[in-house]
């Protein structure tokens, strides 16, 4: 019996790690300036983009994939870091979206999220200044 406890205590504490990890990545990772609050404001039209975007045939099929794991994500309501934590629990989305869409317009040009981007010009402003894209 005593293995069995060894064993869940080397899980959890590897989960334990890694969870830290990823935290450290999320708060390393984050867009620099104020672009990250600015996304939080724009959550609407970045979920409605995610799913212009994921539903585009004319995308490569991982970009799609990506995509539409991100949008999987959203939807659980487990967060890698919980929503209770002050600043970084409502953050952490937002730093996610960003890092997938950075990766997503490398792959799929500027030209996709243009065409896809549902709000005002100042947000697709905000949204390429997140992603490091071309203004």
């Amino acid at each position: 019996m005593s293995e069995v406890w060894k064993v869940a205590a080397g899980i959890a504490g590897g989960l334990l790690l890694l969870w830290l990890a990823l935290a450290v990545f999320l708060v390393t990772a984050r867009p620099r300036g104020g672009a990250l609050g600015e996304a939080l404001r724009l959550l609407p039209d970045l979920l409605r983009l995610v799913a212009g975007l994921a539903r585009d045939d004319s995308l490569p099929r991982g970009v799609r994939v990506r995509l539409w794991l991100l949008l999987g994500y959203l939807a659980m309501p487990i967060d890698l870091i919980p929503d209770f934590v002050p600043v970084l629990g409502y953050a952490d989305d937002a730093i996610i979206v960003a890092f997938v869409l950075r990766s997503v317009i490398r792959r799929a040009g500027p030209d996709a999220l243009a065409g896809h981007w549902p709000g005002t010009p100042e947000g697709l402003a905000v949204v390429r200044r997140l992603v490091g894209g071309p203004r």
